[in-house]
């Protein structure tokens, strides 16, 4: 290998990397430290149209880019609406020819927003969350399988919700569509085993991404033991030991990193 790090000469592909508080980029900062090349994609559309806003793509990359270890190291970005048709496929085919080849693929990207409860749901809002994270996804994981050269190393990582710890009443389409990625996880993995790829489904827990208003962390104060919401790090230290070498022994699992989270102390009100 090349250059330093646990990572060095592989390629990261790392799609939802839009925000400085969001988990894509601490998982970005986390495998560059690595002395991993990595492609990032980015949809600021979905961002602007959040209550928290968009960040300023630029310092993203700035910031992924003060953790590489070696000069050689490169941080490519590509601006993608993975629900396009053949727009994941491009995706990785870009990985591919900016970098010769590609290791690892982190499918971070998810959509926010524009649910409801039971009752409230329409086919177009269910639509709009299978396509993003659910369809996307499984596209990503397909055309990564097909272009992926059979070197070892090679990752797959799913990101999936609370939704099978306990309810999520008023988002319905989001929890349906990121239960998929979940159920999926062991036969994916079972189909990529022979290529030597690991496939391991990731629930981040409660994570404030920015998000998190005073009267939310007041709310939910009982049901932290550790004291704290989760940070982007936290899920993101758990990734980086499932792509690297001394994660090769797992795959077909559903992770849950969630602190301690205690849904059942709000019931009760302790």
């Amino acid at each position: 290998m090349n250059g330093v790090g646990a990572l060095a000469g592989r390629v990261a592909l790392i799609t939802g990397v839009s925000r400085r508080q969001g988990i894509g980029h601490a998982i970005a900062r986390r495998l560059a430290a690595q002395g991993a090349d990595l492609l990032v994609t980015h949809h600021r559309p979905h961002d602007v149209a959040q209550p928290w806003g968009a960040d300023d793509v630029s310092l993203v990359l700035d910031s992924i880019r003060g953790c590489v270890v070696s000069e050689a190291q490169r941080v490519v970005d590509v601006a993608a609406d993975l629900t396009g048709d053949g727009v994941p496929e491009a995706v990785v085919a870009r990985a591919v020819a900016e970098f010769g080849h590609v290791d690892i693929l982190i499918c971070n990207h998810a959509r926010s927003g524009g649910d409801g409860p039971l009752g409230a749901l329409t086919a177009e809002m269910l639509d709009a969350h299978w396509a993003v994270n659910a369809r996307s996804a499984l596209l990503l994981v397909q055309a990564f399988a097909v272009r992926h050269d059979g070197r070892p190393g090679g990752r797959v990582i799913l990101m999936t919700s609370g939704q099978g710890m306990g309810p999520m009443p008023g988002e319905v389409a989001y929890a349906a569509s990121k239960a998929a990625l979940a159920g999926i996880t062991l036969t994916l993995a079972d189909q990529l085993a022979d290529a030597g790829i690991t496939v391991n489904c990731v629930n981040p827990g409660p994570v404030d991404t920015g998000y998190v208003t005073p009267e939310l962390a007041r709310q939910t104060a009982p049901m932290f033991p550790l004291g704290r919401w989760g940070e982007p790090d936290d899920p993101a230290r758990l990734i980086e030991w499932l792509v690297s070498d001394e994660g090769a022994w797992m795959t077909g699992q559903v992770l849950n990193t969630e602190g301690g989270f205690a849904r059942w102390r709000a019931a009760r009100g302790d």
